[in-house]
């Protein structure tokens, strides 16, 4: 699909290009040939002003007149030819010797033209031409066109030349360039196909659990509520795991799509950190663990402090669940240069090394076992991820094997 896309990205870029490049190409080659044009009319004007007023002159070159810079280029040079009526040579002028094949040349090809101004081509050159009626006859003035026409082609060849160097080169560029944009998309797809497979996988099991025990339920309709309480202590334990696990979906998408609405002031992390501590003591003590914190006082941040108590939660009752017996769960905040600093590090296993830079994706467990054996469906840390991230911070892990877990974040 994403190749599709590319490709589809890649053509309508391309002749887009293709369609400006050709309209700029084309623009300055019209320019280039409206003012080529004009020098050239010119530059006739100049050489029969000049034959008209210094009729015993041979060529006008000789007087040291200009013409334009365009027809400068080169050796060019003028004529003229004067006929009868009839279109028969009477006298020539020019400042080379050319034979008389030349002017019979010339003169036929005006003379078949028939019009009073135009170009043609003798002898592999080309020549303009303007041509004046008289009564005894026609006064032909003529000027070689050689090289200005040669300017023409040489643009059009560079025109080419250069047009196709540009289009390989951003050909390749818009490649790289869409494969560079496309990737965080293809990405986040990824992301997303995973995150709804993953979220249709946990609701299937509790699912079929609720289905078996609904079922057995009604294989033995006769029997009363308390003889069947197993069955229904079963299907609410179910369906409280699945409103678990929905409000965590729709938390993380109220995140995702409303994190930047989210009124933001000033609190007290310190007390925010210490509050939530204290109401979850009793659960760790419970579980005969050794709790040691150490809060520094008055630390203030900007941020929503409910959502801040959250991620407090989630690392703390992340810390209770895999902490090992008898184990130490340890919390820090303190101030270090211009980042709050928090620490919370429990002992236990400890956390694989080619898990902990994926610990934080939603869904994703070290041990899918055990955490279905505590209950958790790999979205705490997500959550708590997302949280920080839109408080502007930045959080993660360090695990060493068989001894502790650290999780830090700073703000």
């Amino acid at each position: 699909m994403f190749t599709k896309l590319r490709n589809q990205f890649l053509v309508i870029s391309m002749v887009t290009i293709c369609v400006i490049m050709l309209i700029a190409f084309s623009s300055i080659y019209l320019i280039t040939c409206q003012k080529l044009k004009s020098d050239i009319q010119a530059d006739l004007q100049k050489v029969y002003n000049f034959y008209q007023k210094s009729p015993q002159k041979k060529d006008w070159f000789q007087e040291g007149h200009s013409l334009s810079q365009n027809t400068r280029q080169g050796n060019s040079f003028s004529l003229e030819i004067k006929t009868d009526t009839k279109w028969n040579i009477i006298a020539t002028r020019s400042k080379f010797d050319f034979n008389n094949e030349l002017y019979q040349l010339l003169t036929n090809e005006v003379a078949s033209q028939g019009a009073k101004q135009g170009r043609l081509n003798v002898d592999e050159s080309s020549w303009a031409y303007i041509v004046y009626k008289e009564k005894s006859g026609y006064l032909i003035y003529s000027l070689d066109v050689t090289n200005q026409l040669r300017i023409i082609n040489n643009l059009t060849y560079s025109f080419i030349f250069v047009g196709l160097i540009m289009l390989v080169i951003i050909f390749f560029m818009n490649r790289f360039f869409a494969n560079r944009y496309i990737a965080p998309v293809k990405e986040a797809f990824i992301k997303q196909k995973q995150f709804i497979a993953d979220a249709s996988h946990e609701l299937k099991t509790p699912l079929a659990v609720i289905s078996t025990n609904t079922d057995v339920l009604l294989s033995n309709r006769e029997d009363t509520i308390s003889t069947q309480s197993r069955w229904i202590h079963h299907i609410k334990e179910q369906t409280d795991r699945m409103k678990e696990l929905t409000n965590h979906l729709l938390y993380l998408t109220e995140i995702d799509h409303t994190g930047s609405h989210i009124l933001y002031v000033p609190f007290s992390l310190s007390e925010t950190v210490e509050s939530t501590v204290l109401t979850m003591e009793a659960v760790i003590f419970e579980k005969n663990i050794s709790l040691h914190y150490d809060i520094e006082p008055d630390l203030t941040i900007y941020g929503n402090k409910e959502q801040m108590k959250q991620v407090v939660m989630i690392l703390l009752d992340n810390a209770i669940k895999y902490t090992d017996y008898k184990g130490f769960i340890t919390l820090h905040l303190q101030k270090q240069n211009q980042h709050t600093v928090l620490s919370i590090t429990n002992t236990g296993d400890g956390i694989p090394p080619k898990h902990i830079d994926r610990i934080f994706d939603r869904f994703y467990r070290t041990d899918a076992s055990r955490s279905r054996e505590h209950g958790g469906y790999g979205l705490g840390l997500a959550i708590a991820k997302s949280i920080v991230e839109q408080h502007n911070g930045k959080i993660y892990a360090k695990s060493t094997l068989n001894k502790s877990t650290t999780f830090y974040i700073y703000l």
